[in-house]
């Protein structure tokens, strides 16, 4: 079906009664939605996970259907063009994008070849292509790793790569989907900037985000999806007057992060009285250090819980809190220092029997036909688990979505689906990496709940976050990483306290 493009020429993008659903699926992800988006226009298209939003970037820079096979009906016009009409690589120099996953996007083994990839492919010469790579990466701050390989780095600086080859290309529309997902919050403040600067060079930018407090002042509109549908389209002052209350009743995360709330953690731990089970164990690392090559990436780490309290770690991306986390749960060794459980040395071999770490990369975790398959996978008498995992899937609000394959769950949806299978389990010791990565409020806040009915249990969590909101509602006590030492240590009052360490150097 095709439709004509609208009257003004001051659009950018134009949708006219876009729908679509994947083959695998036969719920529309997309339901007759019509929007233009002006030259030069910042919009922020937000919604609870797995309401279609990255669907509609999909379509915008033509993955659907170039990638993704499914059911489209209506039009997408890019400068008067139908998307139908214009070929890949045309499209890839109008359309900039970063993906949630940064993996997904990349072609090349090396920093600098990733970034060159798109401008070699449009054509551009040797002296151009340096010229726009040099200039992407001092603006991410990362020029010093161009000939760093790209799988060796954190999971945020890859985002960082991902951004800066979007910004080689030098379109004129943007379309970031969570680009702050895997960033620390310095980093975030200096991608605020960039898309700032975009803006004053008139470029046209579309962001898919769950975390809204950086936009503040830079988007000129909020786009809410729910269930496919564009439910309402708010001008950034009408918006951005709305108390974190009301937006976290539409399941949206707070703009203003001085209203966000710290969670009552005055006993800073779950009283010996609370805990409801067994559970419980001693775990301590003494005096650990990690080096690669010459380079010291943790330095004399000493940490120790003090009860049961759910401990956030925290600090830039690259400084240790992975490896950190991966040396906990042995899957690495220790360059130095030792690692006790219940006062015995542990090995490799039993923290990886006590401790369940579940990474940023979440793919490589999934493996079921579908997502009580994933909970059930490697239990014997799995019957005697369908319950508990019926009712840890309720938990989470993924329970009306039971019998789909992991694989097609947003990022959100798969952060949560992980949590239940390691909690299922009941592993004494939880770590998890970037948990919050993909999700809005109301799944945020489930994990949260899930995570404090655990910890009464007896489970001890030790979280790698820069989401400030999750910290708050959800962590007893912060421990920053600088450099590989432990700078700071305290139990969590106030969101002032909360915000000083998060956002100091």
């Amino acid at each position: 079906m095709s439709y004509m493009r609208g009257a003004s020429l001051n659009n950018k993008l134009e949708i006219r009664k876009l729908s679509f659903s994947y083959n695998s699926n036969k719920d529309e992800q997309l339901k007759d939605i019509n929007l233009d988006i002006k030259d030069g226009e910042c919009c922020v298209i937000i919604g609870e996970s797995g309401c279609g939003k990255s669907t509609l970037t999909r379509v915008i820079n033509g993955l659907i259907p170039n990638f993704y096979e499914g059911n489209l009906d209506g039009e997408v016009f890019i400068d008067g063009k139908s998307i139908r009409n214009l070929k890949s690589w045309e499209i890839a120099k109008l359309v900039g994008n970063v993906f949630q996953d940064p993996r997904s996007q990349f072609f090349a083994n090396e920093v600098n070849g990733e970034i060159a990839f798109g401008p070699e492919n449009l054509g551009y010469k040797r002296d151009e292509i340096i010229r726009r790579v040099n200039e992407s990466t001092e603006k991410m701050n990362i020029d010093k790793l161009l000939n760093n390989r790209i799988y060796n780095l954190s999971y945020g600086i890859r985002q960082k790569v991902a951004i800066c080859s979007a910004r080689a290309i030098e379109p004129s529309i943007y379309v970031f989907d969570e680009p702050s997902a895997n960033l620390d919050l310095q980093s975030i403040y200096k991608f605020s900037k960039l898309v700032m600067d975009l803006k004053k060079e008139g470029k046209t930018i579309v962001i898919v985000e769950h975390r809204l407090f950086y936009l503040k002042g830079i988007a000129d509109r909020y786009l809410l999806i729910q269930n496919g549908s564009l439910i309402n389209s708010y001008k950034a002052e009408e918006f951005e007057k709305i108390s974190s209350k009301d937006l976290n009743a539409l399941g949206l995360r707070s703009i203003n992060l001085n209203d966000i709330v710290v969670d009552d953690h005055k006993d800073h731990k779950v009283k010996e009285k609370e805990i409801i089970s067994d559970n419980s164990f001693d775990f301590e690392v003494k005096n650990i250090s990690k080096k690669y090559k010459n380079n010291f990436v943790l330095k004399d780490v000493s940490l120790k819980f003090d009860s049961n309290e759910t401990i956030a770690l925290v600090g830039i991306n690259g400084t240790g809190k992975s490896t950190l986390g991966k040396i906990y749960s042995g899957i690495q060794n220790q360059t130095d220092g030792e690692i006790k459980i219940n006062g015995l040395k542990a090995n490799k071999k039993m923290r990886l029997s006590k401790v369940w770490y579940i990474p940023q990369d979440l793919d490589s975790q999934l493996f079921g036909e579908d997502l009580m398959d994933e909970l059930l996978t490697g239990l014997k008498n799995r019957e005697d688990y369908i319950t508990k995992a019926e009712e840890l899937l309720k938990k989470v609000g993924l329970f009306d979505i039971r019998d789909k394959h992991p694989a097609t769950l947003s990022g959100g949806q798969k952060q949560r689906l992980v949590l239940c299978v390691a909690m299922l389990r009941e592993t004494p010791f939880i770590i998890l990496d970037e948990p919050t990565s993909g999700l809005d409020f109301r799944s945020m806040d489930k994990v949260g709940r899930l995570i404090k009915e655990e910890q009464k249990k007896g489970t001890k969590f030790l979280i790698i976050s820069h989401d400030i909101e999750f910290i708050a509602k959800t962590c007893d006590r912060l421990v920053k990483l600088e450099n590989g030492i432990i700078t700071e240590d305290f139990y969590i009052d106030n969101i002032g306290q909360l915000l000083r360490a998060m956002e100091a150097k």
